[in-house]
């Protein structure tokens, strides 16, 4: 889905027949204006979003953004005004902030784990764990915070996961399969495979025929013994259990890449308000 379809249907959503509490308070040719404050720190994302909001509902209101996405955000900053009719502007208010708030939160959330490992030459990932339809935004997001993307579906990437193997009858039978199968649909996509333990890990570097090898749930200790055992052949990627507190201990391992569904999850929304300039 488009982010100009999901706007609208957001605005189906909210708006239904009419916001009815501005038109009935407010006469329609009032006009205003109004700025967004910063009610905390943080990192800011979403603004050309919000600007969106505000257009899709009524093209002739005035933008104007002030800070970048990807900026510092500091208590108090103002990070744009709008000016125009005072119900759109009333409108958009509640949908804009959403996506910028959420948006905010994840970009804060990612700069925070992302200063974390600098030093180290491990990547931070996000993963599919995402609100359903919001995806793009969330992975905007993220690359916004200083984080990388990971596979965007489904469809862009091979990731054998535990499961797979189960149903698969295997390692070996799963590596082999999805190598047919590209064959046979004339497909170029990146295979990642994820091991549990050891005794896995030895099994893909037998059988080969990947990319990546996800090394799930393994200690630092655990991680960086992997890393050393698969001696550059393979791209790596911890994954697992990996917090602000133990993200270092993880990067500092070797590994290439470090996935962390939090990243969109489990996110706390930045406080931000929209102020009617008097």
């Amino acid at each position: 889905m488009t982010i100009d379809k999901i706007i609208e249907q957001a605005l189906i959503e909210d708006m239904g027949d009419g916001d009815h509490t501005s038109m009935a308070t407010i006469p329609a040719e009032s006009t205003g204006k109004a700025h967004l404050i910063a009610k905390e720190s943080g990192i800011l994302a979403g603004m050309g979003i919000a600007e969106k909001v505000f257009h899709t509902i009524d093209p002739s209101l005035i933008f104007i953004p002030l800070i970048k996405d990807g900026s510092d955000l500091n208590k108090g900053d103002i990070i744009f005004k709008v000016e125009g009719k005072s119900i759109s502007i009333l409108s958009g208010e509640r949908l804009a902030l959403n996506f910028m708030q959420r948006m905010s939160g994840i970009a804060t959330f990612t700069r925070l784990l992302a200063n974390q490992i600098k030093g180290t030459r491990a990547k931070l990932l996000d993963t599919r764990k995402t609100t359903p339809l919001l995806r793009e935004l969330e992975k905007y997001a993220v690359k916004t915070g200083g984080g990388e993307n990971h596979r965007m579906g489904l469809y862009d990437m091979i990731m054998i996961k535990d499961n797979h193997i189960d149903f698969a009858g295997g390692i070996g039978k799963a590596i082999d399969a999805t190598q047919k199968y590209l064959k046979e649909k004339g497909k170029q996509l990146k295979i990642e495979i994820e091991v549990r333990n050891f005794n896995e890990l030895q099994e893909v570097i037998d059988h080969k025929g990947v990319d990546r090898i996800m090394l799930d749930n393994f200690t630092p200790q655990d991680l960086k013994r992997a890393v050393e055992i698969i001696k550059g052949k393979y791209e790596t990627e911890a994954s697992g259990g990996i917090n602000l507190q133990t993200i270092r201990s993880f990067a500092e391992t070797g590994v290439d890449y470090i996935s962390v569904g939090a990243l969109t999850h489990q996110i706390k929304s930045l406080d931000l308000s929209l102020i009617a300039i008097k």
